[in-house]
Order: structure tokens, then C-alpha cells, then sequence
């Protein structure tokens, strides 16, 4: 085991210097890794468009700082962490799966199948009626190999896969749209808090064997952010400004046992599969102290209304902030895209702080030598 670490530990310090040409190449590159999505509104890119839900952002302001300046279905301003890592990887953008974009040489990108209010419970977001279940997403993963063996055989369609790059973002929801959304919901009736995680840790745990199964060999899975501290939860539950700390617990209680699961699960399949990025820590580190990266406000919304903008959607009828970089959210739950980027970045290079076992660079350098 010491010697596996020395080993990793070496590999890290000489990926720097394999990581500048991996980022200067990738870009130009036509065979630019494979990207796919899978998760909640985080990394959603649109399919909630295509679907008869209220979970979508497919209205001004929305967007307002997207290259487009439209709305895309993104729950962000501009670009989602999503958007973000594709970039650093030097793959294109991928289109949402229920796009009738997504054909052709288009699908050799990959395809981000996210649709927010999903959980990973399937009664997580019953209130959304027509999202992307994680098991549909998952599914249509599967028709999506499908489609790419037609295209270009199965043996191809299995390496862009198998040398893909996959992000999965879920957990959020099953305690803000699930367990805490009402006072006595059925599942805080069923479970006590401590026993609630250990569950949702064994079932996403199920979800990321699926998607080992499926083909999935570098797969980022990234914790819940600081639940309690999103202007949402502040708007009804804070009276000072401070953090609800039934949310907080839960993200603490959360975010190490996935870390643990996901070492488990390396440790059966033999490879680092699944890299954890604690979101948690990331959040926080702006949301402690906003200023130190230019933000004013780490507690109110750039776009909503109430207390901290944190009730309702964010729609034309919401304050709106004039400067978007200043504040750490864009609406009610979701980072604005300056504090994506923050994020984004600590995927890419962040310390074991933030990434678990290695970062995405690390990554990027490891398989480069493959």
C-alpha cells in the first residue's frame, strides 16, 4: 500500500510537465476524449427542455451570459461545470441527449444526459412529474452505444466509451427535494438521518456499478455542495444569515461516506474508476470568504426574490444583479458561472483536499501514457 502511494505520488508530481502538452494538444485534437453527462440541474444542459416539467431554465434571464446570451436550459447564467470540464479537456460542448442536434458525427463528443430535480432515489423530484430518471439516464446511455456501434461498429463505439471521460453529479436533491422538502416527508419518516445516508450511499453505489457496467472507466462523481448554506434554505430557514445546520449535517454526514464508497469500489474493481471531488469543500471555501475571490455576496442570489433572492424561480419578474461575477450564486440553488469556474478548476488541479484519489489533471497525464 506504501508503495502504490509513493508510486501515485510520482506520477502526480511528473504529470505537470505531461499535463502542458495534454492541454495544449487536446484542443486541436480530432479525437478529443469522449464526454458524458449524467446527474441533476447542476450539469443539466437542456433535455429538460424537451420534457412537460417545471424544472427547466429555458427562460430569460437565464443564459443571459451564455455565448449566446439565451437561454439554454442550463440552470446557470452562462456555462455549467459541465460546459467548464469539457473545456479543460479540449472536447467540444456536449448536446443534450433528447436534442435532435445529437446525430451523426456529432454523437463521437459524447452527450450529456442529466435533467434536472433527478435524485438518486427514483421518488426524489416526484414534484418535477416528467424528469430523466438516473436509471433512464443510464438507459438511454445504453441506446446511445447503440446508435454510435451503427455509426462506426462496436468495437469503436466500445473504446470512445471505455476512453470517455463521464461526470455524474447527484445527491442534492434527495434531501432538498426529498427528505427535508416537507416537515415529516415519507422518507424522513422512514429513516433517521444517520441511517438516511448510509442508504443513499449503497444505492448510488448501485449506480456507479451500472455505469462500470455499461462501459465507464474514468468516472468523476461529485459530492453535494453545502446544502444548508444556498439561498434557498436561507430564505426559509435562516433569520441571521446563517447556514441551516440540518442541511449542513447532512452534506457532512454525506460527502465523507462517499469518498469511502467510492475507495470501495476501486479497491474491488482493482483501478481508479471513480475519482470524488468534494464538492462540499469547494463551495465553501467562497462561501466562507467571498471576498477573497471577488465576490460580494456568497448569501444572496444575482436573480430571485425574498430573503437572500432565495424564494421562487428566477424568472424576468426577479431582482436581477447587474454584475454577475460578483455574487457566488445565480439563483436559488445553483452557482452562477464565476463560482463554476472556481469549481471547475479545483477539479482540474485541486489538491486531496478536494479530489480523491487524484485530480483531473493527474488523470488526463496518467492516461496520456496509457
Amino acid at each position: 500500500m506504501a508503495v502504490s502511494s509513493v508510486i501515485l505520488d510520482c506520477l502526480r508530481v511528473i504529470s505537470w510537465g505531461l499535463i502542458l502538452a495534454v492541454g495544449l494538444v487536446a484542443p486541436q485534437t480530432e479525437a478529443a476524449r469522449a464526454f458524458f453527462v449524467f446527474g441533476d440541474s447542476l450539469v443539466d444542459a437542456g433535455n429538460n427542455n424537451y420534457l412537460a416539467t417545471t424544472a427547466r431554465a429555458d427562460s430569460p434571464p437565464y443564459g443571459i451570459d451564455y455565448p449566446t446570451h439565451r437561454p439554454t436550459g442550463r440552470f446557470s447564467n452562462g456555462l455549467n461545470i459541465a460546459d467548464l470540464i469539457s473545456q479543460h479537456i479540449g472536447s467540444q460542448p456536449t448536446l443534450p441527449y433528447l436534442s435532435p442536434e445529437l446525430t451523426g458525427q456529432k454523437l463521437l463528443v459524447g452527450a450529456n444526459f442529466a435533467s434536472a430535480g433527478v435524485g438518486i432515489l427514483n421518488d426524489t423530484g416526484i414534484q418535477f412529474v416528467n424528469i430523466v430518471r438516473i436509471y433512464q439516464q443510464l438507459a438511454n446511455f445504453q441506446q446511445y452505444q447503440q446508435r454510435v456501434s451503427a455509426l462506426v461498429g462496436k468495437d469503436q463505439a466500445k473504446k470512445l466509451v471505455n476512453q470517455g471521460l463521464v461526470l455524474i453529479t447527484l445527491g442534492g436533491n434527495d434531501f432538498v427535494n426529498n427528505y427535508y422538502l416537507i416537515p415529516l416527508s415519507a422518507r424522513s419518516l422512514q429513516f433517521a438521518l444517520p441511517a438516511y445516508i448510509p442508504f443513499l450511499i449503497s444505492e448510488y453505489q448501485k449506480i456507479l456499478q451500472r455505469l462500470y457496467d455499461l462501459g465507464a472507466r474514468r468516472v468523476l462523481v461529485t459530492g453535494t455542495g453545502p446544502l444548508g448554506c444556498a439561498p434557498a434554505e436561507l430564505g426559509m430557514r435562516s433569520r441571521n444569515g446563517e447556514c441551516a445546520t440540518d442541511l449542513q449535517r447532512a452534506a457532512a454526514l454525506f460527502n465523507p461516506q462517499l469518498v469511502q464508497m467510492v475507495t470501495n469500489l476501486n479497491n474491488k474493481i482493482g483501478s481508479h474508476v471513480f475519482i470524488a471531488a468534494n464538492a462540499q469543500e469547494m463551495h465553501m471555501d467562497f462561501i466562507a470568504n467571498p471576498q477573497a475571490y471577488g465576490f460580494v455576496s456568497s448569501k444572496i442570489a444575482c436573480c430571485g426574490q425574498g430573503p437572500y433572492n432565495g424564494l421562487g424561480l428566477c424568472t424576468l419578474a426577479s431582482n436581477l444583479c447587474s454584475n454577475r461575477e460578483q455574487y457566488a450564486f445565480w439563483d436559488a440553488f445553483h452557482p452562477s458561472e464565476k463560482a463554476n469556474k472556481i469549481i471547475a478548476q479545483q477539479i482540474m488541479s485541486g489538491s486531496n483536499k478536494y479530489m480523491h484519489p487524484m485530480n483531473l489533471s493527474t488523470i488526463m497525464a496518467l492516461d496520456s501514457m496509457a
